[in-house]
C-alpha cells in the first residue's frame, strides 16, 4: 500500500515538472516573437565599455539591445553598432543616440532621445541595411574625446602661468605696484586741492546752468519780438517791394513808349545837330579872323587884303 502511494507522488511531481516546462516553451516561443526593428549607429569616438547584448534605452526605458559591433571595413574612423528595439518604440527623424554612464560602477549603454511629435518614422535604409540613427557628443564619453584639447589647454595656460611669474614680470609687477602706492599718496596729500576743485567746478557747473537759462529766456524773447515786431516790419517790405515792382512796370511802359522817339533822336537829330556843331565852330572861327584883322588893320584891313609892296630886280633898299 505504501509502494503505491510512493509512485502516485513521484507520477504526480513528474507530471507537474512537464506541465511547467511546457509552460516554460510557451513563454520562451511568446518572447521570441515580438517583433524587433534593426537600427544602425556610426560612433566617431571611442565605445569602450560597449559590448554585444549592451543595454539599448530611450529616455531612461529599456528598449533594445546591441547585437552587432565592429568598425567599418573601409572607414576604420567609424565604430558600427548596430541595434535591435522593440518595434513601438518611437525612433522618429530629429532622434539621436549617444553613449551614456548610468553610474560609476554600471557599464556604459547607448541612450535614444529627441523624438518630437508628428515627425516621420525614421525609415531610411543605410548602407548597411537598417536605418541610421545620427550621433550625438554627451556625458564621459564627450568628455574624453575632449580630454587632448582641455589638456593642450591647460599645458598652454601652465606655460602662460609661468611666463607670468617670471622674475622679469614680477620685478615689473613690483614696480607697478610701488608707482600706484606713491600715486595714492599724492592723491591723498593732494586731496584738499582736490575738493576744492570739485567745489569749483560744482560752482561753475550751477553757473553754467544758469548761464543757459538765462540764454533761453534771451532766446524766448527774441523769438517774442521777432514774432510781435518783425511781422509788421515783413508786411511793410512786402508793400514797399511790391510798390517797386509797380515802379519797375511803370518804367518799363514809359520806355517802351519813348523808344520810337529815343530812335528817331538817334538817327536824324543827333547828326543835324553834329552838324550845326560844325558851322557855328567854322562861324566862330571866322568871327575871331575878321575881329582880328579889324583890331590890327582897321576898317581898310577888313576890306581888302593888304597891298604887297612892288619889285623890281637888281634894287635893294
Amino acid at each position: 500500500m505504501e509502494t503505491r502511494s510512493n509512485h502516485i507522488l513521484v507520477g504526480s511531481v513528474v507530471l507537474a515538472l512537464l506541465a511547467a516546462l511546457g509552460l516554460f516553451t510557451v513563454w520562451l516561443a511568446g518572447l521570441s516573437n515580438v517583433q524587433k526593428q534593426c537600427f544602425d549607429i556610426y560612433f566617431q569616438q571611442g565605445v569602450g565599455g560597449l559590448n554585444k547584448g549592451t543595454n539599448v534605452s530611450f529616455s531612461g526605458v529599456p528598449v533594445g539591445q546591441i547585437t552587432k559591433i565592429s568598425l567599418l571595413p573601409d572607414r576604420p574612423e567609424f565604430v558600427w553598432v548596430r541595434i535591435e528595439v522593440n518595434d513601438d518604440t518611437p525612433v522618429l527623424q530629429g532622434t539621436s543616440a549617444q553613449i551614456k554612464t548610468v553610474g560609476f560602477t554600471a557599464p556604459p549603454e547607448i541612450q535614444l532621445d529627441g523624438a518630437v511629435r508628428g515627425a516621420k518614422k525614421l525609415a531610411q535604409v543605410g548602407p548597411q541595411g537598417c536605418p541610421v540613427i545620427p550621433t550625438t557628443s554627451g556625458g564621459l564619453g564627450a568628455l574624453l574625446n575632449s580630454a587632448p584639447e582641455l589638456m593642450a589647454r591647460i599645458q598652454k595656460l601652465t606655460e602662460r602661468l609661468t611666463e607670468l611669474v617670471s622674475d622679469r614680470n614680477q620685478n615689473a609687477i613690483s614696480d607697478i605696484l610701488e608707482n600706484v602706492d606713491k600715486t595714492t599718496q599724492v592723491l591723498a596729500e593732494r586731496a584738499p586741492d582736490l575738493a576744492d576743485a570739485i567745489a569749483d567746478a560744482r560752482i561753475a557747473a550751477r553757473n553754467a546752468g544758469l548761464a543757459a537759462q538765462n540764454v533761453a529766456r534771451l532766446a524766448d524773447s527774441t523769438t517774442r519780438l521777432v514774432n510781435e515786431q518783425g511781422r509788421p516790419a515783413a508786411e511793410d517790405l512786402r508793400k514797399t517791394i511790391a510798390s517797386a515792382q509797380r515802379a519797375t512796370d511803370n518804367l518799363d511802359a514809359l520806355i517802351t513808349d519813348a523808344r520810337p522817339g529815343i530812335q528817331n533822336l538817334t538817327k536824324s537829330t543827333l547828326p543835324e545837330a553834329n552838324r550845326l556843331v560844325r558851322d557855328l565852330r567854322d562861324l566862330t572861327s571866322s568871327l575871331g579872323q575878321f575881329s582880328d584883322r579889324l583890331n590890327n588893320d582897321g576898317a581898310l584891313g577888313v576890306l581888302g587884303p593888304e597891298k604887297l609892296p612892288d619889285y623890281k630886280p637888281g634894287k635893294t633898299k
